[in-house]
């Protein structure tokens, strides 16, 4: 039995390795990446590599073995992702796996706004596919928004339409470390894990919280959600994923992404990283 990961070059997929390789023989673990050369270092380190692209589904068919335990990262390519995964979906079924995990988002069905509606529309595929699945349905990623440091402190303000909502995240290393656990474990089968940071925080909050550390005022400029696309769309940001993302601070205002479960602090085996401690990593690489 391998455990296997896809989207293995990608910034989720490579901490999920990590994690497997720090309790699981090398040999035993595998990556499916679309570039062989991005996956060179993994292969450095002894694991397999299976070259396939979700947009090719023949390349597919070499992909999963039977037993194997695959963990499905969900595709990056917002609006393409229901085809890339059913032809993932599909291949595993043709295999045989013993478990497709997948990277889902907070609320599985339950989860209204625009970019959980791909997440939603895999999961029930994998129901019908009758799969032995876990569902790992991820909330925010911290990073999410210590990525935009060098523009917040530029302007020193965190502008949103989210209102008071609160954001339960957590960084990408703790759901890895939640990942890696549902792979080499037991009892996750037909599992649905709501997976959240152990303490939620409102952007207000984390506006002070950068003011703390940093010693410069940054404010939170709450916006109208127009305004807030208007504001995105000039800094670059495509329109349709600039609407996606006006549509989360929606989903955040109304309490969609709060939800404080322990899910992910109990399968991850420790408390998930604070917001503090990554915006300190965060702050000494701008």
């Amino acid at each position: 039995m391998n455990i296997v990961v896809t989207g293995a070059t990608g910034a989720l997929g490579r901490l999920v390795v990590d994690e497997l390789l720090a309790t699981v023989p090398a040999e035993r673990v595998a990556a499916v990446v679309r570039d062989k050369e991005k996956g060179a270092d993994l292969a450095d380190r002894g694991v397999e590599l299976r070259v396939a692209d979700y947009d090719e589904p023949a390349t597919l068919d070499g992909a999963f073995r039977p037993g194997d335990r695959v963990l499905l990262v969900s595709g990056s390519e917002v609006g393409r992702r229901v085809p890339q995964h059913t032809v993932v979906i599909e291949a595993a079924k043709a295999a045989g796996v013993a478990q497709l995990a997948y990277t889902g988002v907070l609320g599985g069905p339950d989860a209204d706004f625009d970019l959980a509606a791909e997440h939603r529309a895999t999961e029930q595929l994998i129901l019908d596919s009758g799969v032995p699945y876990t569902f790992l349905r991820n909330g925010w990623y911290t990073e999410n928004y210590t990525a935009a440091l060098p523009s917040v402190l530029e302007h020193g303000a965190v502008v949103g339409s989210a209102g008071d909502g609160r954001i339960a995240s957590a960084t990408r290393a703790d759901y890895a470390a939640a990942a890696a656990a549902v792979l080499t474990g037991e009892g996750h089968l037909g599992r649905a894990y709501e997976l959240s940071g152990d303490t939620a925080w409102s952007l207000a909050e984390y506006a002070a919280e950068l003011t703390r550390q940093t010693g410069r005022t940054i404010t939170y400029n709450e916006v109208p959600a127009e305004t807030h696309l208007s504001i995105l769309t000039g800094a670059g940001v495509p329109e349709p994923f600039a609407r996606i993302l006006v549509d989360v601070d929606a989903a955040i205002a109304r309490g969609l992404l709060a939800r404080t479960t322990g899910d992910l602090a109990r399968l991850a085996g420790r408390p998930t990283t604070p917001l503090a401690d990554t915006i300190s990593a965060a702050l000494t690489g701008v």
